[in-house]
């Protein structure tokens, strides 16, 4: 049976400080509503969130109302976007795509292109550089998970997405996401 609940996407940016997460919450729980899903990171000293918040459509209208106080207490930007739940994920199948290299410009690009003229779906990802143990060669990572189309044929797609990383020298994986 569908949800009769709205859903409501949240985004926020600003400066990074104890508490934000916090009063967010509380501002989501106070208004009745339920939070889906969550992606919060700070990078470069700015914290940013994104929310999945659901409920029926008059708590989230309450939530709403709150944002402009809730921006002026937090010295955040927020975002509201009223969402409909995505239906299309039924087909998809969920796979992990890790990727390794030595840290060069366009990396997420090549990827993204890579899966995009595939018709895939990039639903999440996280990227990150660092040092290399021992030689503190600059090394950059990339964890994302892609929705498969379930007509596409697994085995094929995964010899050309190895030879398009021997191509640009990155040592990758794809795998079905377990769980």
């Amino acid at each position: 049976m569908p949800s009769r609940n709205s859903h409501l996407v949240l985004s926020a940016l600003g400066k990074d400080r104890p508490g934000i997460v916090d009063r967010l919450t509380r501002a989501i729980l106070e208004a009745d509503c339920n939070i889906l899903d969550t992606r919060m990171a700070v990078l470069s000293g700015d914290f940013a969130i994104l929310m999945s918040v659901e409920a029926p459509w008059d708590k989230l209208a309450r939530l709403e109302s709150q944002i402009p106080e809730l921006q002026r207490e937090l010295g955040l930007t927020i975002i509201a976007d009223r969402a409909e739940p995505d239906a299309r994920k039924v087909d998809l199948l969920p796979y992990g795509v890790d990727v390794v290299a030595l840290d060069q410009p366009g990396i997420v690009h090549n990827l993204a292109a890579f899966f995009s003229q595939r018709g895939i779906n990039i639903e999440d990802m996280t990227t990150s550089s660092y040092a290399a143990a021992h030689t503190g060669t600059p090394m950059f990572a990339v964890r994302m998970t892609v929705g498969i189309p379930a007509t596409m044929h697994i085995a094929s797609l995964r010899e050309e997405f190895m030879d398009f990383c021997d191509q640009l020298n990155l040592d990758a994986v794809l795998e079905p996401v377990k769980g």
